[in-house]
């Protein structure tokens, strides 16, 4: 439907959680080329889903005395792709090890294994603040393929005003509004969305999971990444939340979080179990409103938006999504009814 921007290929994006790459070959999709991941002499290796030989999914495939085997003419791949093995082959000839898989760049970081696909993106894997900081909880949710572009999916993180519809009663409350103070940061590769409020949101789960809240921000880091921050009394951090929404496609894409809390506010396990709680059936609604908004983007040919007046970050949204620089400066604070 919308290509999606090359950014997209040279940018560093979550494509598994390291739980979930073992011995067996795990099948993965990232800005349209089909990938596989495996483990192989204790780190994870990845390829383009491709035997070279006949064109398998190397994901059908399996793990056989340290070669990754394709599972049609049984050819062995070493872990840095070339061709290791190809059975049948006259004794004391070598295999054609100038046929190789395709490897691509991958980095396993705390907790979660990240692919670049195009060799033109940085060469180190930069994450945003506080993933990995040994000063706080961590932990990470992955979830299967969503329907929907990623960049809606950005800017529902960064939009507070569906809450007090799509999460009514959970998030906010439609019937009651509350004063908040907005400010725009803008940065030339990013933006910052500042809400200061003298009072929590007034539904329930803000009550249950929360200390009073002072302020929350939203920072957005193309393509697909916002860090999305909660503070209470003093300023101080009470709830960090990384979201990467990894494109497989221009029409899906599998979205990764990882949960940051300050230490010493309760086991790091049971703070997990009550954020999972609490956060399924909000996932749950903004799922589904993806689904839906992408369903209408697609009957009626692609996105006709228009900008409201409270859209204050969707223009600049798109610029850096589209991988254009922003003009530095701060705008507002402007008052709102959440």
């Amino acid at each position: 439907m919308t290509p999606l921007p090359p950014s997209v290929a040279r940018a560093w994006l979550p494509v598994a959680l390291s739980r979930d790459v073992g011995a067996r070959p795990l099948a993965r999709k990232l800005a349209g080329t089909p990938i596989v991941l495996v483990r192989m002499d204790g780190a994870v290796r990845a390829f383009v889903d491709r035997c070279p030989h006949r064109n398998y999914p190397l994901s059908d495939g399996r793990l056989r005395n340290g070669l990754l085997e394709c599972p049609y003419h049984g050819w062995g791949f070493a872990a840095d792709g070339a061709c290791a093995l190809v059975p049948g082959q006259p004794p004391g000839s070598a295999p054609p090890s100038r046929i190789a898989c395709e490897p691509v760049a991958v980095e396993e970081r705390h907790g979660a294994v990240f692919a670049r696909l195009s060799p033109d993106g940085p060469r180190e894997l930069w994450l945003p603040p506080l993933i990995g900081d040994p000063g706080h909880d961590h932990f990470w949710w992955g979830h299967d393929s969503w329907r929907g572009r990623a960049i809606d999916a950005v800017e529902n993180v960064l939009d507070p005003y569906h809450t007090s519809f799509i999460h009514h009663g959970i998030i906010r409350d439609r019937d009651r509004r509350q004063r908040v103070e907005l400010t725009l940061h803008l940065y030339e590769d990013g933006l910052d969305a500042s809400y200061t409020q003298d009072k929590p949101d007034p539904a329930w789960m803000s009550r249950a999971l929360e200390p009073p809240r002072t302020r929350s921000a939203g920072r957005y880091y193309p393509p697909v990444t916002v860090q999305a921050r909660w503070y209470g009394e003093n300023d101080r951090l009470s709830l960090s939340v990384s979201a990467f929404f990894t494109p497989e496609g221009p029409d899906s894409f599998r979205p990764f979080a990882c949960f940051t809390t300050p230490k010493g506010r309760g086991p790091g396990w049971l703070k997990e179990q009550a954020i999972r709680l609490f956060l399924r059936p909000v996932i749950r609604q903004d799922r589904e409103a993806l689904t839906r908004q992408y369903d209408v983007i697609e009957q009626f040919g692609g996105p006709k938006f228009h900008q409201g007046p409270l859209d204050r970050v969707s223009t600049a949204v798109a610029k850096l999504y589209a991988g254009q620089k922003l003009e530095p400066g701060t705008e507002g604070p402007w008052e709102v009814r959440l």
